[in-house]
């Protein structure tokens, strides 16, 4: 399994109707590891990469009325190639030929493109509830 070794931020939150779903999801595809979280009125589970980047997925709200995510199953187009700047969360590996191989191993619908003037490939995709994902080379 490819495991990304770092990322543009060092925490984000995703809200989801099925948590253990996502943690799944970000668990196999990134090697996540769920970690212990505190005890809230609703359910959350923490998932951690390294001392430095963690993801708190958080139980949906029956109340909300907003989709899952800004491209979920629901929306018309989850198309990887679609994916606008700024609405996803990016990761480097250094192993990125074999990451790409095992996102299309497991089915995963993917976009890749190369940096221009830059030795830096990326590809995009989505997880279970719409969020985009970006996975850099680091081979510089």
């Amino acid at each position: 399994m490819a495991v990304a070794k770092g990322a543009c931020l060092n925490h984000i939150s995703r809200e989801s109707s099925d948590i253990r779903k996502l943690a799944n999801f970000y668990k196999d595809i990134f090697g996540f590891e769920e970690v212990e979280s505190p005890k809230f009125e609703f359910n959350v589970i923490w998932l951690k990469i390294s001392p430095d980047f963690a993801i708190h997925l958080i139980e949906r709200s029956p109340d909300t009325k907003l989709p899952e995510g800004p491209y979920s199953a629901a929306s018309p187009v989850l198309d990887p190639t679609h994916l606008p700047r700024g609405h996803h969360v990016c990761f480097s590996v250094s192993n990125f030929d074999s990451f790409v191989q095992s996102l299309k191993d497991k089915g995963i619908e993917t976009f890749q493109r190369s940096v221009p003037n830059r030795p830096i490939r990326q590809v995009f995709f989505f997880d279970p509830d719409g969020n985009g994902l970006e996975v850099a080379s680091r081979d510089e």
